[in-house]
């Protein structure tokens, strides 16, 4: 058995709670609705892609329960390359294009909406041949007409038929960002931006925002989620100020996870004059957790950039990690659970927005770069002084935006 507000591992203890087998009920809806496969016989030469049933709890920003999703995937790991899918690279929005995105309609005032794509990866049109078996209780094989979750070319053929059904709509994708689109002129301008199966949808006009919607959804089985409020574990509060980004929800998820939720805060991200080693003799830790923590707290620097150098710094020892980095891992920890609130705040204003970089180095040449996008990469080459690394610093800054200044033109 298992409990109500628990995923379940299998198809048969999810047929045993009423939410779950729902779910399993609409999952299937959505496959037959867009004519996701055909029953045939299996041909010689061919092999069948097994399929299997995944669960997934929804959560909102406050990690109530939103949903109960139950997906089914095909158990794409078996396909072979050349034979079952060819290419599978799949554009997105880089979340420092979102950023920016978010930062430049601020300073509009312009509201943000946000929309998603019910099964989404249903839609896309398959190149090659594919055979997956049915759900349990079936015994015929199904040829795939569609893309299924879980194939690995599933993704990329969404984006294609998503790419191709924007553009007949006339929008233009970003030559520089592959995951922003925009239409129109003025007061009737739209720009989308796309992460796989979310769209996030500004303009001046709420007129021709609304009529985007219905266009979409004439296309596409859509949920309309109204003005942003929460993408990619990000909670966006606008109102009055601007545009609020925090990841409060995600950073109390990581510390629950670490085992630090209930720990005494402390006032820095860092030991003051931290210097660790990777040359280091004290006991080994677990890899695989510290890398799970390096990556989590990579994900909450996209909303802040004041824990971007610690993180940065304790990356570098992921390979053989010990006590005393996991220490240092522990210490930023404590940090997040006194500022877990922290986050961006994207000002409205009067003015046009405009591009400005900053940066700087330390003695280790390690460089600090900010505009809209920010970063603090360790530069590559040894500089002979402290004035050297400076100009690699300015050097590295002159190249960052150039993509930017691409985009914001468009």
């Amino acid at each position: 058995m298992v409990a109500l507000g628990d995923e379940p591992a299998m198809a048969k203890e999810a047929n045993c709670v009423k939410e779950w087998r729902e779910a399993m009920l609409e999952e299937m809806a959505s496959i037959e609705h867009n004519k996701t496969w055909s029953l045939v016989d299996l041909p010689g030469g061919h092999r069948v892609i097994g399929l299997k049933w995944v669960f997934k709890l929804k959560r909102d920003e406050h990690r109530d329960i939103s949903k109960y999703k139950a997906r089914l995937m095909a158990k794409g790991y078996v396909q072979r390359q050349g034979i079952d899918y060819e290419e599978v690279f799949t554009p997105i929005a880089r979340m420092e294009s979102v950023r920016v995105f978010l930062a430049v309609v601020a300073c509009w005032c312009w509201a943000v909406h946000h929309m998603d794509v019910k099964s989404a990866f249903l839609n896309g049109e398959l190149a090659e041949e594919v055979y997956v078996a049915q759900p349990p209780s079936f015994i015929t094989a199904k040829h795939k007409r569609k893309a299924l979750y879980g194939l690995k070319q599933a993704p990329r053929a969404w984006n294609a038929k998503l790419d191709a059904s924007l553009q007949e709509l006339g929008f233009a994708r970003s030559s520089c960002e592959h995951g922003l689109y925009t239409r129109g002129v003025k007061q009737s301008r739209l720009v989308v931006g796309i992460y796989i199966d979310d769209l996030i949808i500004t303009g001046e006009s709420g007129k021709e925002i609304g009529a985007f919607k219905e266009e979409m959804k004439a296309l596409f089985h859509m949920s309309d989620l109204g003005a942003l409020m929460y993408y990619l574990y990000i909670e966006v509060r606008q109102g009055w100020r601007g545009i609020e980004l925090s990841q409060a929800a995600y950073a109390r998820k990581v510390l629950e996870k670490a085992g630090m939720g209930a720990y005494k805060p402390c006032v820095t991200p860092m030991e003051t004059r931290l210097k660790l080693s990777k040359h280091s003799t004290s006991p080994a830790v677990d890899a695989i957790e510290y890398r799970c923590l390096i990556g989590s707290l990579r994900y909450l620097v996209n909303t802040r950039p004041d824990l971007a150098f610690a993180v940065g710094y304790l990356s570098r020892f992921m390979e053989d990690p010990r006590q005393e980095h996991m220490a240092g891992i522990k210490h930023l920890l404590r940090y997040v659970t006194g500022t877990v609130d922290y986050g961006l705040v994207y000002a409205r204003s009067n003015t046009e927005p405009g591009l400005v970089g900053y940066s700087d180095n330390d003695m280790r040449s390690t460089s600090g770069i900010i505009f809209f996008l920010d970063s603090n990469p360790k530069q590559r080459v040894v500089a002979l002084s402290s004035c050297e690394a400076k100009y690699i610093a300015c050097a590295l800054r002159a190249n960052g935006p150039a993509s930017l200044l691409s985009w914001c033109d468009e």
